[in-house]
């Protein structure tokens, strides 16, 4: 029993991870560990650690919405660069930015973001001159960016704070 606790540790370390990076799973992939815990032990003393799961695995996604509109309307952000910068994530998860000398999709998927909403905003703003708008379109990009980055921070924090709940309601792991 004690390798299975430590495999399911492991793969809720990854689950933290995943709260932090793009486009890895994250709290679900440790919601699913606590789970697969509570089918091995009969859910016997669970409930706190599987409501704290299931409580942050809502609040990942309340604080990815809001991080990222926070982020967009301190910096002034229209919709078009919102979008702009969802196609952009898309577009680096894929592969489908220009290759560059490092980092793969991984940095696409943090360049991703930047160069979406940059690209929308300069498509929105055709009314201002090209150096106006251009630096409009650049604080928006930094904006959606820094509130991702805060958003992922805040979810990291949630996903160790979950896995810490988990050992403490069911250390030791007795078979």
């Amino acid at each position: 029993m004690v390798i299975i606790y430590l495999v399911l540790l492991i793969i809720m370390l990854v689950g933290v991870a995943g709260a932090v990076i793009p486009g890895l799973p994250g709290s679900s992939l440790i919601l699913t560990a606590i789970l697969i815990w509570g089918f091995i032990h009969g859910f016997s003393g669970m409930g706190f650690a599987l409501g704290v799961a299931i409580i942050v695995l809502f609040l990942s996604i309340l604080i990815d919405f809001l991080a990222t509109y926070w982020g967009a309307k301190q910096s002034g952000a229209s919709q078009w660069g919102q979008i702009g910068c969802l196609v952009g994530f898309l577009l680096g998860f894929f592969g489908l930015l220009p290759a560059l000398p490092f980092g793969g999709p991984l940095v696409g998927m943090l360049i991703g973001p930047f160069l979406g909403a940059i690209v929308g905003e300069l498509l929105y703003r055709k009314d201002l001159k090209f150096a106006r708008r251009f630096k409009v379109s650049l604080k928006a990009g930094i904006g959606i960016v820094v509130g991702t980055i805060v958003g992922n921070i805040i979810q990291g924090i949630l996903a160790i704070a979950t896995v810490i709940v988990f050992v403490v309601t069911t250390w030791p792991p007795n078979g």
